[in-house]
C-alpha cells in the first residue's frame, strides 16, 4: 500500500511517495520517492495577491506530472494541501478549481493552524526527551509556524506571516515580528528549559551543512557560525563555490535570521533537526485518519 503527500508552497511544491508499512497493529511508512519543484508561488503571492497566469500553468503542469506519478506507482490515497501563497492569493480558489478541472487532483488551502497541525503530525519529537519543553519551528517561504510542547502537551500554537519568500520580498512587517516575538516570550517565560525542533527544506540543509554527528542538535552558537559564514558570500558564491541549489542559495540567508530570532527570544540554546516536514505529516495524517476510520467500522 502507498499513500502520497502534495505539499504546495511559497517557495517549492513537493511529493512524496510512501510505502506503508503494517507491524504487528502498528502502522508506519518508508520513503519511497521525493520530488521538489522550485515554483516560486509566493512571489506572485506576496507581491500582487495574485497567482500569474504563467505559475498557474506552471502548477497545473506540475499537478499532472505529480498525477500520472501517483498513477504510475500505484498511490492509493494521497492529500494534496497549499499553504501561505495560495492563502494569500485572491485567485487561489480559481487556481484550485482548474488544476482538479485539468488534472484531477484534489488540493485544500490550508489555515495557518491547521499547517502547524499537519507539520506537528510528523512525530518530529519521537526520538527525543518527551518530557523537556520544546518549540517546533517550521519557516516556510511564506509564514513562519510555532508549536509550544511541554510533557507532550500542546500549550500554544500559531502561525505567523513571517516566511523566506515574504522578506526576500520585502513582503515581512515589523508588526508581524513584533507579533511573533511577543508570542514567544508571552508563552516560554513560564519555562526553565526549552529546546527547539526545527522543519523544513531550510534547517534540513543548515544541519546537514553544520556536519553534525549522529542526530546530535545544532546549538544557537553554531547556527550563527554558519549563519555569518554563509553570509560572507555573495549569492553567486554561495551558489558556484558552496554547491548550493540557487533556489536554496537566497533563501537560506533568512530563513537563519528566523530561526536565530526565535531561538533568541525563546532562549533555546540547542534545536534538533529531524529532517521531517510539511509531506511527513501529511503522510501521518493519512495514516491517523485511517486508523481511525478503521477503528469505527
Amino acid at each position: 500500500m502507498r499513500y502520497a503527500a502534495i505539499d504546495i508552497g511559497s517557495n517549492a511544491v513537493r511529493l512524496l511517495i510512501a510505502d506503508i508499512i503494517e507491524n504487528d497493529g502498528s502502522v508506519s511508512f518508508k520513503k519511497n520517492t521525493l520530488i521538489r519543484v522550485p515554483l516560486r508561488l509566493g512571489d506572485d503571492a506576496f507581491l500582487n495577491q495574485h497567482i500569474s497566469d504563467k505559475k498557474a500553468a506552471d502548477l497545473v503542469k506540475t499537478m499532472h506530472a505529480f498525477h500520472n506519478l501517483m498513477d504510475v506507482y500505484k498511490v492509493t490515497e494521497y492529500m494534496a494541501c497549499a499553504t501561505s501563497a495560495m492563502r494569500e492569493a485572491k485567485n487561489g480558489a480559481e487556481v484550485v478549481k482548474k488544476i482538479k478541472e485539468e488534472t484531477n487532483v484534489d488540493l485544500t488551502i490550508v489555515h495557518g493552524q491547521v499547517e502547524a497541525k499537519i507539520i506537528y503530525a510528523s512525530h518530529a519529537e519521537q526520538n527525543i526527551d518527551r518530557t523537556k519543553n520544546y518549540l517546533y519551528i517550521d519557516v516556510g517561504g511564506g509564514s513562519t509556524e510555532l508549536s509550544l510542547f511541554s510533557a507532550g502537551e500542546l500549550i500554544a500554537s500559531k502561525s505567523f506571516n513571517i516566511g523566506t519568500i515574504r522578506i526576500l520580498d520585502n513582503q515581512d512587517t515589523e508588526e508581524s515580528w513584533n507579533t511573533m516575538r511577543d508570542f514567544i516570550r508571552e508563552h516560554t517565560r513560564h519555562f526553565k528549559g526549552v529546546f527547539g525542533i526545527g522543519t523544513g527544506g531550510n534547517i534540513n540543509k543548515l544541519y546537514k551543512l553544520s556536519e553534525e554527528k549522529n542526530n546530535a542538535p545544532l546549538t544557537f552558537v553554531k547556527l550563527k557560525s554558519l549563519y555569518d559564514y554563509l553570509d560572507s558570500f555573495s549569492l553567486k558564491d554561495r551558489i558556484n563555490v558552496l554547491g548550493l541549489n540557487q533556489d536554496r542559495a537566497d533563501v537560506i540567508i533568512p530563513a537563519c535570521e528566523i530561526y536565530l530570532s526565535v531561538m533568541k527570544w525563546a532562549g533555546i540554546k540547542s534545536i534538533y533537526v529531524p529532517s521531517v516536514g510539511m509531506v511527513d505529516g501529511i503522510i501521518q495524517t493519512l495514516i491517523d485518519e485511517n486508523r481511525v476510520k478503521t477503528a469505527l467500522k
